[in-house]
């Protein structure tokens, strides 16, 4: 058959036409300080399950948002990268060191839910930021209206819940928020290159909003992961 003896170049699908040169040059800076991240978000996690130190997810969350306060208002300028890119590593310890409640359930239920939450997660993250690179510019930034109002009905349902104790609107709540999520990966991507394409090269910073997606992501998939493991145990039974 014809197909067959086409030839595909692989050099075709890692170029970016559509994207300037410099903002390629700052997707590269942004995602590479993103796995850094990820290594030091999973050191956090590391000693929070393991050597059990922090284990109140209060000193975590107080941790994260100082850091990410502290970050925001450390101006973006030469003279001061190599100390936001610090700042940017204590934020990442904390925000890995509060996975640590949702580490140690998913423990407790299976642990191999971990590795397939990580993987699933990864899988989804690069998809999405593919389709978000790949796709003609400023396709996907009319979602943020919308992510933006599902995301304020989501937390007002979560603290409604708090009230109602509803299983069924607590499991709602959590695969919503993944599909929304799923969204912002697209719409954080592509507000990231047209950020960068007006002269914003503020990659640290668009490094937290990638990070920030990913961990969320990560959150929400082993949760649900963890809740139909508990089912399927009870079916058991």
């Amino acid at each position: 058959m014809d197909f067959l003896d086409r030839n595909i170049n692989f050099n075709a699908l890692v170029k970016f036409s559509h994207i300037s040169q410099s903002t390629q040059q700052h997707l590269k800076r942004v995602y590479s300080s993103f796995a850094i991240c990820m290594l030091i978000a999973s050191a956090g996690a590391y000693v929070n399950v393991v050597l059990r130190f922090m284990q109140g997810s209060f000193l975590s969350v107080i941790g994260s948002l100082g850091m990410m306060m502290w970050l925001m208002f450390t101006p973006h300028s030469p003279e001061n990268e190599k100390k936001r890119l610090a700042i940017l590593a204590g934020f990442a310890f904390f925000s890995g060191v509060g996975l640590g409640p949702a580490l140690n359930l998913c423990i407790a239920v299976n642990p191999s839910i971990i590795p397939t939450a990580f993987l699933g997660t990864a899988a989804i993250f690069t998809c999405f930021s593919l389709s978000a690179l790949y796709a003609r510019r400023r396709s996907f930034l009319f979602l943020g209206g919308a992510l933006m109002s599902a995301l304020s009905i989501l937390l007002l349902s979560s603290l409604a819940n708090m009230f109602f104790g509803s299983v069924l609107l607590f499991k709602m709540h959590m695969y919503i928020g993944l599909l929304v999520m799923c969204g912002f990966v697209l719409f954080d991507t592509q507000l990231i290159i047209e950020k960068a394409e007006h002269g914003d090269k503020d990659y640290v910073w668009h490094c937290v909003d990638l990070f920030l997606d990913f961990i969320t992501i990560f959150r929400k998939l082993m949760i649900i992961l963890a809740m139909n493991e508990k089912e399927k145990k009870k079916e058991r039974k």
